[in-house]
């Protein structure tokens, strides 16, 4: 869950004010280039106020369950605002006013200040239903509130991404993506029912059996369908545990067979994940969930002292094959604490233990603080100098696109999840009209190829994954021109709906939001 505005400019407020005060060239020197201390010294702080206020609200929320009455309330307005809009005439196309800091992609979009904005502050859970074996929530609750919340009632999502900050929302409208993608699919492939708030004011509730057609186009839609009003999403039962095995790869061609066959076998395996360290080592790691545990092989690795995920597997490269019992909380959010490892980057000694046992408890800052306060010049040399990029490809084409991301960034570690991308309609299935098992390859950081060209390398990255019929997340940067995009996503069925909808007016297409000249 982000911060609402007010607690947002409330925390923030002081330190931008004491920043326009003593705003001299030594200063914007250290927030460019000793970034950390501006991190270490207000940014942590303010993220652990922010984390208290947070779990304390949804705690008494959900105890009071006073969610699902203000949630019939909270819909009545979002519909009121759209009848509005109509009835002033429908001059520009409608958005969400949430801002662009509060999301997890690197850019700020320019259409929030040309469109019309709708506010939407809808951030609870509703309630589960273990008949059913669904949970209804609203879109702004993030994969923390989740765990937090059915974890200890023995449940939990078939397919929960990593990074607690992840918004149902995103996961819907945009991709979702766990390690358990291999069995269930994406998290759109978990979701029961969606209710949005249409173009015309009306509130419509869609699934397999009811609207089929919106049901499966919402999925990588973005908001320009309808606004996401709540969800209903499958549950499974829990277990306390996970147990984790290693298993180290020192050549590429052994990190594509054993990655390969552990994400195809049979039975076994929750879940399935690999971090490639170099072009020639990777740990592959397997797990699943169970009660029974042998106490001296537990890792409580969510704890603030632990090493960070990435550098805790990389010693099985030296170690050999290993396996750990890790509480079940703990691998969901097993990236949250180092962000991956982008974090590496804003502090470069945060696994350093005597920074973990002083400051760990405090790790990590809130993204949605990181984007208010990186300022025009962090920004550029983003843009410039970073890579944050899902490609998601035919897992037979995983030897090819490692070597892709070789060529072109050099960036390490990259993460790999595998996922089974089902044939059902929508703007992302598989060419043919059967079930094919992907691979989403992750690379964040900075590229350490000479002569990075943030541009010209992108383009050839994504136009090397339409040639394998793959997708690219749409959080990212993509340069692809209008065709190029239409050539990655099938668009009839949202093409169709669009017009059916009366959409095209009230919303903008996709392109017109993710794309970079709109972005940035």
């Amino acid at each position: 869950m982000f911060p609402p505005l007010w607690l947002v400019t409330l925390c923030v407020a002081p330190v931008v004010s004491l920043l326009v005060w003593i705003r001299i060239k030594g200063l914007e020197y250290t927030i460019v280039n000793q970034r950390w201390i501006f991190v270490c010294l207000f940014l942590l702080p303010l993220s652990v106020v922010y984390d208290v206020l947070t779990f304390v609200r949804n705690w008494l929320v959900f105890q009071l369950n006073t969610a699902p009455l203000k949630h019939d309330k909270r819909v009545k307005e979002i519909q009121k605002q759209v009848l509005e809009w109509r009835s002033n005439g429908s001059k520009k196309p409608m958005c969400t006013s949430r801002p662009g800091y509060q999301t997890v992609s690197l850019r700020v979009g320019k259409y929030k200040k040309t469109h019309h904005n709708v506010h939407i502050n809808l951030v609870d859970i509703l309630g589960v239903d273990t008949k059913r074996r669904v949970v209804r929530v609203e879109p702004l609750v993030s994969m923390g509130q989740i765990t937090a919340m059915l974890n200890p009632l023995g449940w939990t999502l078939p397919v929960l991404p990593e990074l607690d900050v992840l918004t149902v929302g995103g996961m819907v409208m945009g991709v979702g993506i766990e390690t358990s993608s291999h069995k269930f699919g994406l998290f759109q492939h978990t979701c029961v029912a969606f209710e949005l708030v249409m173009a015309d004011g009306t509130l419509v509730r869609c699934s397999k059996d009811e609207h089929p057609d919106l049901f499966h186009a919402v999925p990588w839609s973005y908001g320009t369908l309808g606004f996401l009003v709540a969800a209903e999403i499958q549950i499974v039962p829990a277990k306390k545990y996970v147990k984790v095995n290693f298993k180290p790869a020192h050549s590429m061609s052994e990190v594509i067979k054993v990655f390969t066959e552990e994400t195809l076998k049979k039975t076994g395996n929750d879940f399935v994940e690999g971090l490639v360290y170099s072009k020639d080592t990777a740990v592959i790691m397997t797990a699943n969930m169970t009660d029974e545990v042998e106490e001296q092989k537990i890792n409580d690795i969510g704890k603030y002292w632990k090493p960070w995920f990435f550098k805790h597997v990389q010693q099985y490269l030296t170690i050999g094959e290993g396996y750990e019992y890790i509480p079940l909380r703990h691998y969901y959010h097993r990236h949250t604490r180092s962000i991956f490892w982008e974090l590496e980057d804003i502090i470069p000694f945060g696994n350093n233990p005597v920074f973990r046992y002083l400051c760990g408890w405090m790790v990590p800052p809130q993204i949605s603080l990181l984007k208010l306060t990186q300022g025009e010049t962090i920004r550029k040399l983003y843009e410039q100098n970073h890579v944050l990029q899902d490609m998601l490809v035919p897992l037979n084409k995983l030897p090819e696109t490692i070597e892709c991301f070789e060529r072109e960034t050099k960036l390490y570690p990259l993460w790999l999840c595998p996922f089974l991308l089902t044939s059902l309609p929508g703007m992302v299935h598989p060419k043919g009209n059967e079930d094919e098992m992907y691979v989403d390859i992750g690379a964040y950081g900075t590229p350490k190829t000479k002569n990075f060209q943030f541009v010209e390398t992108t383009r050839r990255l994504e136009e090397f994954v339409r040639s394998v019929n793959g997708f690219q997340m749409l959080y990212a940067d993509t340069h692809m021109t209008r065709e190029e995009f239409r050539e990655m996503f099938d668009h009839s069925l949202y093409d169709k709906l669009r017009a059916k909808l009366n959409c095209k007016q009230a919303f903008p297409e996709v392109y017109d939001k993710i794309s970079r000249a709109v972005r940035i």
